[in-house]
């Protein structure tokens, strides 16, 4: 079963090009500013939004008045660079008639793939949540190689919804979601409510796009629902159009087809972290610290630590060891090993002075963190 909706305090919403253009070859901001009614629902229920937006060359298409260009990468990254914007303003306006903010990102698979990159992009996230902006996400098609490029935006927005830590994915297309049979060509269709196992039965009855608007067709949706509910996050596929699509599932009414998260995000992480691999260095932690992990689940703080052995970078798992030797816990560290020694027996507001920036104030997050 899917959790209640008061549990959905994080939710990513894909749309498609079908969606925003409606089947034609114009975004349909009549039907977008429905949406971000919706949206803006959830948003004053406490909700962090963040919306994964297809229709950047559709826009472009339109804004240049249609023109006949050849059918190449170039072309299309054209269209991306001149749409990208054109679709910021669209969304920038609807979302201020509710008094919401937004915030753009671009990604490629380079940005997810990479720690480093990873990490900045979470932060980034978090940060625009944290002061109540939505995020736009796209991919940023108009630089993107055919090998740095995720490929279409159901992918990216499994990707994004892990990268978040999300409750709820929201794949809206042009389809009430998936079908026992091609419900083009079979009457007698039935629309899966529920999907429990995806195999490669499952699979076949994917279809490609009917609409030829986007990338994405069913097959990458089922892709992007593994990829969502093995990191965590319950996923829907539902139509777009349909009438309070977005309210109506975040109420936990039964739409479209539902697949329900694998594993518990946080207990899926801590999992990781303790059979994942092997520690990069060790972070040796004062009696205060020991106690503030066992017995107040905290994070690790910079002016706990004592010492530091090995080298690691930000986002690699370390050990956290006493004075003895024993080992405390495993977590991941914010920060690189010759920050942190630069950091260690130092308040939080004295990160900025020593190394110029920062990743927060903690050096491990409870959230990244088993203790053993």
């Amino acid at each position: 079963m899917m959790n209640k909706p008061s549990d959905y305090r994080r939710i990513v919403v894909k749309l498609g090009t079908s969606v925003l253009t409606g089947g034609g070859n114009r975004l349909d901001k009549a039907h977008m500013v429905e949406l971000v009614r919706q949206l803006a629902v959830l948003h004053r229920q406490g909700c962090d939004i963040i919306v994964c937006t297809s229709g950047a060359i559709a826009a472009g298409r339109e804004h240049l008045g249609f023109p006949e260009l050849a059918d190449t990468v170039a072309s299309k990254q054209l269209l991306a660079a001149v749409g990208q914007s054109q679709l910021i303003q669209v969304w920038e306006q609807l979302f201020q008639l509710y008094g919401i903010h937004v915030g753009q990102m671009l990604l490629t698979r380079a940005d997810v793939e990479d720690r480093e990159r990873f990490l900045n992009a979470r932060d980034t996230i978090n940060a625009l949540l944290a002061q109540r902006i939505v995020p736009l996400v796209n991919e940023n098609d108009a630089v993107a190689t055919q090998e740095i490029k995720v490929g279409d935006n159901d992918n990216l927005s499994a990707l994004v919804s892990v990268l978040a830590e999300a409750d709820l994915l929201m794949l809206l297309t042009d389809q009430p979601g998936l079908f026992n049979a091609d419900p083009r060509s079979n009457p007698d269709a039935e629309l899966i409510a529920e999907v429990e196992h995806i195999d490669d039965t499952l699979r076949q009855l994917a279809g490609d796009s009917v609409s030829g608007l986007g990338t994405g067709g069913m097959a990458t949706k089922l892709q992007a629902a593994d990829v969502a509910r093995h990191g965590g996050v319950d996923v829907v596929i539902a139509a777009g159009h349909q009438p309070e699509v977005i309210t109506n599932l975040w109420q936990g009414q039964r739409v479209g087809t539902r697949f329900s998260a694998t594993a518990n995000l946080s207990a899926s992480r801590k999992r990781w972290i303790l059979a994942g691999l092997a520690p990069d260095g060790d972070v040796i932690i004062d009696s205060g610290a020991i106690r503030a992990l066992r017995e107040r689940g905290s994070s690790l703080l910079p002016k706990g630590i004592l010492r530091v052995n090995g080298s690691f970078d930000r986002g690699d798992t370390v050990r956290v060891l006493t004075e003895e030797g024993v080992i405390v816990a495993r977590g991941i560290s914010r920060y690189s090993a010759s920050d942190l020694d630069k950091i260690k027996r130092q308040h939080s507001d004295q990160i900025i002075p020593l190394l110029g920036y920062e990743y927060g104030s903690v050096a491990i997050h409870r959230n990244e963190l088993i203790v053993v």
